[in-house]
């Protein structure tokens, strides 16, 4: 570890001696008298931490560290001083520093309380740089998981539209996670702190849902025997989720084209108007435009939904997403079951990578709860798998059109050794173990192949 150090003493020979010590190990050491000077020096120039005495003749060592640390976030400062005693640690440490070494100065401990202080403040810069880089690609919010390029598309619309009071139609196939979508444009938004209330449209008989969507007063039908306030109420100024938007019936989707234009509602049976505040999210794994064509699905209701759209990818299109969510959900179910599962072995891996998931993030979810409660061993094993998946042929994974020529067998690993990489973005070390393989058997293989096509 090569650090730059600024030392500020009045007591020359302590400077020369850890300047001396120091500069044996590698390190830049520079050096002042009073402090003044050193907050000068601080300013103009790059250092990794700060040695400062407690006692300085022309400025109190405290206020050099105070104004160190305001000056400076994040910058290291070390207090020195002959009188160590508890009153003093903690003076130091409300000025800002964050240890304390006590003359006569031993170098041994000294250089390791400031090389400890710098891999702090290494660490955090990389979470904080961690941390803005997520934010600025679009790593995962709520309870969404997964980098593939689709997921990060879509946490970029979710952060583009979670303040706005704008109506959101998530699109994906059945399993996909579009609640957790609606969710998350909830717990982004300024109505976090407000109800997130969610129906699904096709398990709600069709003469109950006006009166669970709008409510209904006292004595309106039979079994009314009390006023009851309908899910938009209760959302009151959060989020209204209407799943599964395609199965509303036909009847009913005037009466919701007209809460969303006019912003208020009569519940079933009464008389008086109901503001509406909540913002809708609707989803659907229909074709609403096909369901429109068809006279399935109010041309004005779908244009009034379809304000922003949201697709929500297929898991056969997240990649290694497929790994990440397969042992997220390893880690949930071991916990609930208690049971010592800790993995994935790599050739079970290699099935849930070339399995096609037609029920998504759902059925692979179903898979490993499944896989946790059978397994035998601390990994998920290939016998622990479906059969459905165990079986499934991983070479269609190869071929990406339709019908190709045949291809040889090193063509057939060549392709299947880029498909993997590509998995997991060029990660050898990942790519190894997923492929059954120590990592110098990959680096040759891709060597030979690099040869071949030159």
């Amino acid at each position: 570890m090569d650090l730059r150090i600024l030392v500020i003493d009045d007591d020359q020979s302590t400077c020369e001696l850890i300047q001396d010590a120091f500069e044996r190990e590698g390190w830049s050491v520079a050096w002042c008298l009073d402090g003044e000077e050193g907050l000068e020096l601080a300013r103009e120039q790059p250092f990794d931490a700060v040695l400062a005495d407690v006692n300085l003749k022309d400025v109190n060592g405290l206020q050099v560290c105070r104004r160190l640390t305001e000056n400076l976030p994040g910058m290291p400062v070390l207090m020195m001083t002959a009188f160590g005693n508890m009153p003093a640690v903690i003076t130091a440490m409300r000025a800002g520093a964050c240890d304390f070494i006590n003359k006569p100065v031993q170098l041994t401990e000294l250089r390791g309380a400031v090389e400890r202080v710098v891999r702090e403040r290494v660490r955090r810069e990389a979470i904080r740089r961690l941390a803005q880089a997520a934010f600025a690609s679009g790593q995962p919010v709520g309870q969404l998981k997964g980098s593939s390029r689709p997921m990060l598309r879509v946490y970029d619309m979710i952060r583009r539209v979670a303040g706005t009071e704008t109506t959101v139609l998530l699109n994906g196939e059945s399993g996909t996670g579009k609640e957790l979508v609606a969710r998350a444009l909830h717990s982004e938004s300024e109505r976090a702190q407000f109800p997130f209330v969610a129906i699904n449209c096709a398990a709600v008989p069709a003469n109950l849902l006006e009166s669970e969507l709008f409510g209904h007063v006292r004595g309106s039908f039979t079994d009314a025997s009390e006023n009851r306030r309908g899910l938009f109420e209760q959302a009151g100024r959060g989020t209204l989720f209407l799943d599964e938007i395609g199965e509303m019936p036909l009847e009913m989707q005037p009466k919701l084209l007209r809460v969303l234009q006019e912003r208020q509602l009569r519940p079933v049976g009464g008389n008086t108007l109901v503001d509406v505040q909540a913002r809708i999210i609707a989803a659907t794994n229909r074709d609403l435009e096909s369901l429109v064509v068809a006279g399935r699905f109010r041309e004005d209701l779908y244009y009034r939904l379809n304000v922003v759209r949201i697709a929500v990818p297929p898991l056969r299109a997240r990649g290694n997403d497929v790994l990440l969510l397969a042992e997220e959900f390893v880690r949930k179910f071991a916990a609930r079951m208690g049971k010592p599962v800790t993995g994935i072995a790599a050739l079970a891996a290699r099935k849930l990578l070339a399995f096609d998931w037609p029920g998504n993030v759902r059925q692979l979810e179903n898979t490993m709860e499944r896989a946790v409660a059978l397994a035998r061993q601390d990994e998920i094993a290939v016998e622990d798998l479906p059969e459905r998946i165990r079986h499934h042929d991983p070479s269609s994974t190869l071929v990406e059109a339709e019908a190709e020529e045949f291809l040889t067998l090193d063509q057939q690993e060549r392709r299947h050794i880029d498909h993997v990489l590509s998995l997991v973005k060029g990660n050898k070390t990942q790519a190894a173990r997923l492929l059954g393989v120590d990592r110098r058997t990959l680096y040759r293989k891709l060597i030979r192949d690099r040869m071949a096509s030159s």
